[in-house]
């Protein structure tokens, strides 16, 4: 008797892991912008703030101040008195706007504006029923919530008498909202508090403990096999913003974003390395440092794995100065630029956290070195020295998708697959003209902006009007699109959203000659 067995997908656990961090990360870049926000209010206007202000940071006795159109709430003195206390700004955006809009955002990706509605009402639950930031509620109840009234749409979907829909819509997401919104009151908000909790302790006791530098070596490895979204998203940035509140800062926003590291590395690969890797290191440190685009430096630990090492080191070298200096941020640092690193620092950690990117590129400069050294008469031997095709390939495949930044560092050394249009760009002048372009990909920001604006220049210079060119992430694509393009891995997904489109796969956003067609097509379209 024989048996068959169904052969296991390669990487499945750290696929699944990967795709957890994007729907994670879907939910906190689109609002990134609010968090910058929050931390620069909290900077300038709190009470130890660089202008403090006590009617937009919050604090302060209205009728010392006198400035009764503020918003105000009853603070109660020693002796039972109550009086006017300002509101401001911090308390309510970290409390309500912030969980709020990524409950909402986590909803529309689930179920679009429906699902987002539902998912803001039954988030306000979980955010009045705890005392502490609920975006660990807000991601698990605002998906849920979409989920659930998703399911209840189902259930009657076309038993509805014409012109009852609009108030069976209505009322079904009122009840269901308000049904969950009291679950997340009594259920989800204690048990999230109870984990928040416990979480924060093991930091607490790590810091206290003189033993948070170990936290590098899961999450720099992580950072190289693309799980750091899951890490930072999921837990790091909860946690930072609700330290933040209690303390003005918090190191966790540090313990990822830090550019020091992956400096280190690329600078040694300017002095000791070979061929197109050493090459390439000058502008991948621009893009590294000031761009903050961390995955330029991972092809160069890949083709040399035991680089790894530097990640870990610098990391923990870093972590450890942060640490040593009692320094934080106030907000978290996205994109992990120097540049937006130094914005979101609080005003007494410049000194800890400037000293912690430089100890950190240090101590991974020195371990890199070393390392290159060692295998330098051995690579010089081989003929694919400093070749970085194989290590781009290696990290789109640990990423699960191409990327625009890491294709220009193989464009050197290596042609790649040719770009694919799936249905003809010949076809599309008979399925009518194109007015609207959409570049898709997993987060709808990054790579899919910059590939738009690539083509929007060329349709500009070419003189072409009425064009509309965006980029938004696949699972907000609408069925009304002309030409939809992604990145080869994500076609089929674009396809599943946009079936009427016509799809262009590309595999370097950045500059595909598909492009070119493309403006040509519009060029003759136009002339008809």
């Amino acid at each position: 008797m024989t048996t068959t067995s169904v052969p296991k997908k390669p990487g499945g656990a750290r696929v699944g892991v990967q795709r957890f961090g994007t729907f994670l990360s879907g939910m906190v870049m689109p609002n990134i912008a609010a968090f910058i926000a929050w931390g620069l209010i909290t900077a300038f206007f709190i009470a130890t703030g660089w202008l403090p202000n006590g009617i937009l940071g919050g604090f302060g006795n209205a009728d010392l101040i006198g400035w009764q159109g503020a918003a105000t709430a009853l603070a109660q003195a020693d002796d039972g008195t109550t009086f006017p206390q300002y509101v401001g700004l911090v308390g309510p955006m970290i409390t309500y706007l912030l969980p709020l809009l990524i409950a909402n955002t986590g909803g529309r990706m689930i179920y679009g504006e429906r699902g987002g509605v539902v998912a803001s009402i039954a988030t306000m639950g979980v955010i009045v029923g705890s005392a502490i930031p609920m975006f660990i509620g807000a991601m698990i109840m605002g998906p849920l919530a979409a989920w659930l009234m998703k399911q209840v749409d189902r259930l009657w979907d076309g038993k509805i008498k014409a012109g009852f829909e609009m108030l069976v819509n209505n009322f079904s997401a009122g009840i269901l909202g308000a049904l969950l919104a009291i679950g997340g009151f009594f259920g989800i908000a204690p048990i999230v508090t109870a984990l928040s909790s416990f979480l924060e302790g093991i930091v607490d006791w790590l810091v206290a403990n003189s033993l948070l530098p170990i936290a590098s070596i899961f999450i720099e490895p992580g950072k190289i096999l693309f799980l750091n979204n899951a890490i930072n998203h999921g837990v790091l940035t909860p946690l930072g913003v609700q330290q933040s509140e209690e303390t003005g800062k918090s190191i966790l926003f540090l313990l990822e974003a830090n550019p020091g590291p992956g400096l280190g590395i690329l600078l040694a690969f300017c002095f000791f390395g070979i061929g197109l890797a050493k090459a390439s290191a000058p502008g991948a440190v621009i893009i590294q440092f000031f761009g903050g685009i961390h995955e330029i430096y991972f092809p160069y630990v890949l083709m040399k794995p035991m680089l790894v090492l530097a990640a870990i080191g610098g990391g923990m070298a870093g972590v450890a100065t942060n640490v040593a200096f009692n320094t934080g941020l106030r907000a978290p640092a996205s994109p992990g630029s120097i540049i937006a690193v130094l914005i979101q620092t609080a005003p007494d950690s410049y000194v800890g956290v400037i000293l912690s990117v430089i100890v950190a590129a240090a101590v991974s400069f020195a371990i890199s070195a070393i390392i290159l050294r060692a295998s330098r008469k051995r690579d010089l031997e081989s003929e694919n020295a400093g070749d970085l095709s194989a290590a781009v390939a290696a990290t789109e495949a640990a990423k699960g998708k191409k990327s625009s930044v890491l294709g220009n560092l193989s464009a050197g050394s290596a042609t790649g697959g040719a770009d694919v249009v799936d249905e003809g760009l010949v076809a599309t002048l008979e399925r009518g003209p194109i007015r609207n372009i959409v570049f898709a990909c997993d987060a709808g920001m990054g790579s899919s902006a910059m590939g738009a604006s690539v083509l929007r220049n060329k349709i500009k210079k070419a003189g072409i009007d009425e064009i509309t060119v965006t980029n938004k992430a696949i699972a907000n694509l609408s069925d009304d699109i002309d030409l939809v393009i992604t990145q080869r891995e994500l076609t089929e997904r674009a396809k599943e959203k946009t079936p009427s489109a016509v799809h262009m796969s590309v595999d370097n956003f950045m500059n595909s000659p598909k492009y070119d067609e493309v403006v040509e097509l519009l060029r003759e379209e136009g002339a008809h």
